[in-house]
């Protein structure tokens, strides 16, 4: 890619499937990275000429213990301050099966608390970014602006996120 002139993104991701702690996510985490940095090495890519795009560290979904967004935020930020280069100029977290509102309050919990850090944080979601959009759509027509509406919405909650300025009153303050 980079001898292309094209930015790769990298994509290294821990799954939400099974009932892991938010501990064993950051382990598995951390091992990725490890994998992932070794490899980008040995290729000889720039890390300074990438993006990104890992999941962020949660508990799995069958987990009886889900973490609060500033946990989730602590453990993320702190695994990625160990493994993730200052190179890096960004990463753009999938939003790996949260649900649109899990995943933007996450990453605001993320910029809200850590105003300095060595990356840009912001997302690269699918399904956390059209998912509203689909159902509110469903194929037709006429749902057209519904669909506009409900995605811009969505986008606009994101960007929020991304300046950490982001709260759940925003849902319905602007829906």
């Amino acid at each position: 890619c980079q001898e292309a002139g094209i930015v790769p993104i990298v994509e290294p991701e821990v799954l939400m499937d099974g009932d892991h702690s938010l501990e064993d996510c950051m382990e598995a985490t951390r091992r990725a990275h490890a994998a992932q940095f070794a490899a980008l090495e040995m290729q000889r890519v720039a890390l300074d000429g990438i993006l990104l795009k890992p999941n962020m560290v949660v508990a799995g979904h069958g987990c009886a213990a889900q973490p609060s967004h500033d946990e989730v935020a602590a453990a993320t930020v702190a695994l990625f301050k160990e493994s993730v280069p200052a190179e890096v100029p960004g990463i753009v977290f999938l939003s790996g099966g949260q649900s649109e509102e899990e995943a933007t309050a996450n990453l605001n919990a993320m910029n809200a608390r850590h105003s300095v850090l060595p990356w840009k944080l912001s997302f690269s979601y699918g399904r956390a970014l059209q998912q509203a959009a689909l159902k509110a759509w469903v194929g037709e027509a006429a749902n057209m602006d519904a669909g506009r509406a409900a995605y811009a919405h969505r986008a606009r909650m994101h960007s929020l996120a991304c300046a950490g300025t982001y709260s759940a009153d925003h849902e319905t303050a602007t829906a």
